[in-house]
């Protein structure tokens, strides 16, 4: 018996989305982690700049680091501004670290993140995803399935 899905994370603002993610990897199971932000990374995002497109996270000893995520650099930030390609670390409890890092170390499962948001309380969260890469043909059923669902609702409409 399959177990339900866990509920919805509390996305008030989303900032990025990583909509490649879903095509690219088979998603086995997601977590909410904080992201430690210097004052004009959050400036940045607030105003809705950044993307998470072509980032990844890593686990290194117990902490867990985003990397490759661009958060551009804040228009009044002056000398006090940031890398915008910097690693961000994630903040996770300690038994969600060593589920991660024993899951990508053992299994093969790559991190991705989904989206990047700011939560009901104000803080800027990330959703990661444990993730089991797709092959070519896994791509092909995925476009075939996704046409299939448009074509349905195209004729559901049409003759309704």
């Amino acid at each position: 018996m399959a177990k339900p899905p866990p509920p919805p994370f509390d996305k008030q603002k989303v900032v990025a989305e990583n909509r490649r993610a879903r095509f690219d990897y088979f998603i086995e199971e997601r977590f909410e982690a904080g992201v430690q932000l210097t004052g004009t990374e959050v400036k940045s995002l607030r105003q809705g700049e950044g993307s998470i497109a072509e980032s990844y996270a890593t686990t290194e000893g117990d902490e867990v680091w985003l990397i490759n995520s661009h958060i551009p650099e804040y228009s009044h930030g002056n000398r006090f501004n940031h890398d915008p390609r910097r690693p961000r670390k994630l903040l996770l409890k300690n038994r969600e670290i060593a589920k991660l890092h024993g899951a990508v170390a053992r299994q093969g499962l790559t991190l991705v993140p989904l989206s990047m948001y700011f939560n009901g309380a104000g803080r800027a969260k990330v959703e990661l995803a444990l993730a089991r890469g797709k092959k070519v043909h896994d791509k092909r059923e995925t476009v075939k399935e996704r046409d299939w669902k448009r074509e349905q609702q195209r004729l559901l409409r049409h003759n309704a």
